[in-house]
């Protein structure tokens, strides 16, 4: 039987753990070839290691692509080594939560780094290589903080909403080019995205919400995803698996 993804190439940003992780591997595992990037060296290596040692085919590509010029070598060096590229998931994110009026306004210029200007800088990037290939699926990861406000995340709000802004606007430009996009937007998800928390109220309202619920796993996404870029090419999803 042959998989889902085989001969595919799937290039998965914020790879070194969460959700970005269970994606690559997920994917690996439905054939498609992985390029992996973050800024952690060792744990990158490590999803890339286990893929193979599942039999797949992985690039790493340490880079931090708040850099333009990193996530251009980024798209560039997966090109190169296979040829062409079907899937982008945009995964790469941070949050810091807090009261506008407590806010540390240096966390906010790193949510809207990584959480939107990284992912407008890749897809920029790998446009003009879908657009030749006449085909592509784009995956843009936003949250339910992308379509509903809460008090205590309104830059992790704007930044989600601009997510979704973009997404949405891309989608209308690159439709007639058979390029595909999808937003996936969920809820709490256990990953190490808390760990950045550095008001202590906000760090402690997030922990009372985990233990009121119980929140999804990486790999329950992972799943969404490679359900969205396995439809045939008729077939565009946007959804939120909240």
């Amino acid at each position: 039987m042959v998989s889902k993804l085989e001969g595919k190439v799937a290039i998965i940003t914020g790879a070194s753990s969460g959700i970005g992780e269970a994606t690559a591997i997920a994917l690996a595992a439905e054939g498609a070839k992985i390029v992996i990037a973050a800024r952690r060296v060792e744990r990158l290596e490590a999803v890339a290691k286990q893929i193979i040692d599942h039999g797949g085919q992985a690039l790493s590509i340490v880079s931090d692509i708040t850099d333009e010029a990193q996530a251009k070598n980024v798209i560039q060096k997966a090109h190169t080594e296979f040829g062409h590229i079907d899937i982008l998931v945009n995964n790469a994110g941070i949050s810091f939560p807090g009261r506008i009026e407590n806010a540390d306004p240096s966390n906010w210029r790193k949510m809207i780094d990584i959480n939107v200007l990284a992912l407008m800088y890749t897809t920029h990037i790998a446009l003009p290589i879908f657009k030749a290939q006449k085909s592509g699926h784009i995956v843009n990861i936003s949250s339910v903080a992308g379509r509903i406000a809460r008090a205590g995340m309104a830059g992790y709000n704007v930044t989600k909403w601009g997510v979704n802004a973009f997404s949405e606007a891309l989608r209308q430009e690159v439709y007639q080019d058979n390029i595909r996009v999808t937003i996936i937007e969920p809820g709490l998800v256990e990953t190490e995205i808390d760990q950045h928390i550095t008001d202590v109220v906000a760090k402690q309202e997030i922990e009372a919400r985990r233990k009121a619920i119980t929140p999804l796993q990486s790999q329950d996404i992972a799943a969404a995803i490679v359900y969205a870029v396995s439809q045939p090419q008729h077939v565009n999803l946007t959804y939120s698996p909240a």
